[in-house]
């Protein structure tokens, strides 16, 4: 076998075996997995594995950190269900690139600040995979201002949104984890550092993250001997198309808060989320939530 086959053998059989793992943590059961002949007498697993793993809804995922966190559960070979509110044509090409990469997905339209999307959502969802093993609530708006001047509907609409949308996806989310015994869910929300610390010109979206991170607690705490766990993730300055916009004097300052002196990437946050939501290491952790801020907070 040359170098380059046996890489390709190696790189298989681990996210084969990677697969397996989560599947079996969320009471799956296993099947052989097939191969396919290389050369003779030799036989090579598919690096296009049945893409039989965990069920994971990701809200808000066609771009940004959502994008990255839907591509990172379906590379393990997930089934990624990529929820978006109204950019179609970006959620399909993160489904695109999840089946390329020997995962599943489907793409549903779903404004999770609604009740009939959520049940929509998940409904979609039930038709397709039979199964919900895993929620990552990371849908959000932001709607800033100073608190003297915010306007209600600027109040509300965030609060919809970042929280009740959280809300009502882990209820929903609970109750179709508890229709396959046994019961094992994992629940992920993305909250945030101003859920922490606070931010001025954010009241709203403040006051929603640290209304997530307080919902995380208690759904975890509910729900710990039902065997479902709730972790949230808070993110500090994050790159994105917000922050490649912001001059040169803003940014210094904004480093200046930043021990490590740069923004986080989208697939460091997704690589959190995957732990949380995969990783049989993180059975053992409920309840909490992770900053991933460079320092920020400490």
């Amino acid at each position: 076998m040359t170098t380059a086959a046996a890489s390709v053998t190696r790189s298989a059989v681990t996210r084969v075996s990677k697969s397996l793992k989560q599947r079996a943590a969320f009471g799956a059961a296993v099947r052989p997995t097939r191969g396919v002949p290389v050369t003779a007498g030799r036989r090579v697993l598919s690096t296009r594995a049945e893409a039989d793993g965990p069920v994971c809804i990701v809200t808000g995922a066609s771009r940004g950190i959502g994008a990255a966190i839907a591509l990172a559960l379906g590379e393990t070979g997930a089934r990624v269900v990529v929820n978006y509110a109204a950019s179609a044509g970006p959620a399909e090409e993160v489904a695109a690139k999840i089946k390329a990469a020997g995962g599943d997905a489907i793409v549903v339209q779903a404004n999770v600040g609604q009740e009939e999307d959520v049940k929509r959502l998940f409904k979609e969802t039930m038709d397709a995979f039979g199964e919900v093993n895993v929620v990552v609530n990371n849908a959000g708006i932001t709607r800033d201002g100073l608190m003297m001047r915010m306007k209600m509907q600027q109040w509300q609409e965030v609060i919809d949104t970042n929280l009740t949308g959280v809300f009502m996806m882990c209820q929903e989310g609970t109750k179709m984890m508890g229709k396959k015994k046994p019961v094992k869910g994992r629940i992920v929300n993305i909250a945030s550092v101003v859920g922490v610390t606070g931010n001025a010109g954010q009241a709203n979206y403040s006051a929603a993250k640290a209304g997530v991170i307080g919902l995380t607690k208690t759904i975890a705490r509910e729900y710990s001997g039902r065997n479902i766990v709730c972790n949230a993730i808070a993110p500090g300055f994050i790159a994105s198309d917000m922050t490649a916009e912001l001059g040169p004097e803003i940014e210094k300052k904004i480093l200046t808060t930043i021990p490590l002196n740069r923004y986080g990437q989208p697939e460091e946050v997704a690589g959190l989320v995957k732990f949380l939501a995969l990783d049989p290491a993180a059975a053992y952790i409920t309840g909490q939530t992770i900053c991933i801020d460079g320092g920020m907070v400490m």
